[in-house]
């Protein structure tokens, strides 16, 4: 685990090196977790397998122990900072879950990335419709995937308007559990998002 100084104050980055890595994707945790999320892990596990290196981001809120992120512009800059600091080489994919995912979709310009991958992108507050945050999806301007449960309470993948890559995770709510009566596991769940995520960096970074 790397620690790395910022403006809003220490972030740590945790990496899962590919043995031979054509690409880097970094991610970062979403409001209510940090980077051992599950669907985070996974990724980290697998895709080092395929030539992605997987970095994990835990923001300096959460390493500080605080239990409520900061807002946006904080998350923004201490996020490209860790990402100036690093120097990643070749083709950089950003991406992260709800909150994370956020980030990258505003930053993906300002760090220079190839590609954003969204997972539980939190499209609106549960309920709140109205309060659409479609809009940093549509700015961005890069190729970017949505990864949803099909039960996440922050929007569906039938909310999305119809010119976003939005891909399906059957039964899944916004943190990827699937209920137990389910036909499919929590393992199974995980390796399904991984499969949408490694399928869409090949066809992008090909």
């Amino acid at each position: 685990m790397r620690t790395i100084a910022t403006p809003a104050g220490d972030a740590r980055v945790a990496v899962a090196a590919a043995p031979r890595p054509r690409a880097t994707l970094v991610l970062g945790h979403g409001a209510g977790g940090g980077i051992e999320a599950g669907d985070l892990v996974a990724l980290a596990d697998v895709l080092p397998t395929v030539g992605v290196t997987v970095l994990r981001v835990e923001q300096p809120w959460r390493v500080a122990g605080r239990r409520v992120a900061t807002a946006p512009a904080s998350l923004d800059l201490a996020w490209t900072t860790v990402l100036a600091e690093l120097a990643l080489p070749g083709p950089v994919v950003v991406g992260g879950r709800s909150a994370g995912a956020r980030v990258s979709c505003r930053t993906a310009g300002v760090v220079g990335a190839v590609g954003v991958v969204a997972l539980a992108f939190p499209l609106h507050p549960p309920g709140r419709p109205e309060r659409s945050r479609l809009a940093e999806l549509e700015e961005c301007a890069v190729p970017t995937l949505v990864v949803q449960g099909e039960r996440d309470a922050f929007g569906g993948p039938a909310d999305f308007p119809a010119d976003v890559d939005v891909r399906a995770v059957p039964f899944a709510d916004h943190s990827f559990r699937v209920p137990g009566r389910a036909p499919v596991s929590r393992e199974q769940t995980l390796a399904h998002v991984c499969a949408l995520v490694e399928d869409w960096l090949a066809a992008i970074l090909d």
